[in-house]
């Protein structure tokens, strides 16, 4: 899968309760930290500045699920 071919996918627990996809029903995903960009932040260069996400991909159909905690 590209990108994410380093990895495993995981089984994930979030607030309790398994993670599946709401697309296939699959339960394993890819994870990855991903940054939530802002106009006003690139228009200065400060998008490092800006906060971080977490993307689990479905290792099935590659659906991508947003957590602004970690999981």
């Amino acid at each position: 899968m590209g990108i994410f071919s380093k990895s495993e996918p995981k089984y994930y627990v979030i607030k309790g309760n398994e993670l599946k996809c709401p697309v296939c029903g699959n339960d394993k995903f890819y994870s990855r930290r991903v940054q939530l960009n802002t106009t006003l932040a690139t228009f200065f260069n400060l998008d490092w500045a800006n906060r971080s996400a977490t993307c689990l991909v479905c290792s099935y159909c590659t659906h991508i699920q947003w957590f602004l905690e970690d999981v």
